[in-house]
């Protein structure tokens, strides 16, 4: 099977036209042609599952389109989406910001979705799809060290409970790698796909190893991929993988 994990910044490109007429500025536009780009390199990967960060789910940003389901009908698959921030939380009155989002895009033969959310921090959606013999939790973390602590005790208690092979991706923002995760890693079980410990940000010259996926020892990882693409600040990242055994049983 193939994973590809994106943060795609809402579609708003890249380069130094982002920071004009003030720096930042490009948050308040996306492009259709970027957006289209984005889904060109998608289509090409022919991937069973997609993780989309930053996905803008219909404002006026993106002249109302929902991206999630315009890059799942370009790939012919099912979107599941959400507001990234919590259900109570004040960014969900703000136009714009309420229809910023994450998303999974993934094959039909998903068997479902749910949504989670953490306790703390800003970011706190946590998207679960289950497929026959995996389930894939999708992530972005807290800018601050000590929310994304919080927030990864949280995923531990989730994964735990999974009765299936997990996969835990998405954008982590551990600007130093896996050296954040490795407490985390060793109390679930879960290994990094990126043994090279490969740098997905920023796109130009990257530097940091934001972006990950994490699986569980019964997932053979076959090869793992963070391409040349230039269409947000974030670069894509690939992974092929084959679910080897079914996760023992906890029950006595």
């Amino acid at each position: 099977m193939r994973l590809v994990v994106y943060n795609i910044r809402y579609g708003t490109g890249t380069g130094p036209a982002f920071h004009l007429p003030l720096p930042g500025a490009g948050y308040l536009r996306s492009s259709r042609r970027t957006l289209d780009q984005i889904a060109g390199f998608l289509r090409a990967q022919d991937p069973d599952i997609v993780g989309l960060i930053e996905v803008d789910t219909g404002s006026v940003r993106s002249g109302l389109i929902n991206q999630a389901e315009y890059l799942a009908r370009h790939l012919g698959h099912y979107t599941a989406y959400e507001c990234k921030y919590g259900t109570a939380s004040i960014n969900q009155q703000l136009p714009i910001i309420r229809k910023q989002s994450n998303a999974f895009l993934a094959a039909p033969r998903v068997t479902g979705e749910r949504f989670h959310y953490f306790p703390t921090g800003i970011k706190r959606l946590i998207i679960e799809i289950e497929l026959d013999d995996l389930c894939v939790f999708l992530v972005h973390l807290s800018l601050r060290y000590r929310h994304r602590q919080d927030q990864l005790r949280h995923l531990h208690d989730l994964i735990l409970r999974s009765e299936k092979p997990v996969i835990v991706a998405g954008d982590f923002n551990t600007f130093t790698g896996t050296n954040e995760l490795a407490l985390f890693m060793s109390a679930t079980g879960l290994r990094s796909a990126n043994t090279a410990g490969l740098a997905s940000f920023p796109a130009r010259i990257p530097q940091f190893e934001l972006d990950f996926v994490l699986a569980s020892e019964e997932i053979a990882i076959k090869d793992f991929q963070i391409p040349d693409i230039r269409y947000s600040d974030h670069r894509p990242i690939i992974c092929d993988f084959e679910v080897m055994a079914a996760k023992a049983s906890t029950a006595a």
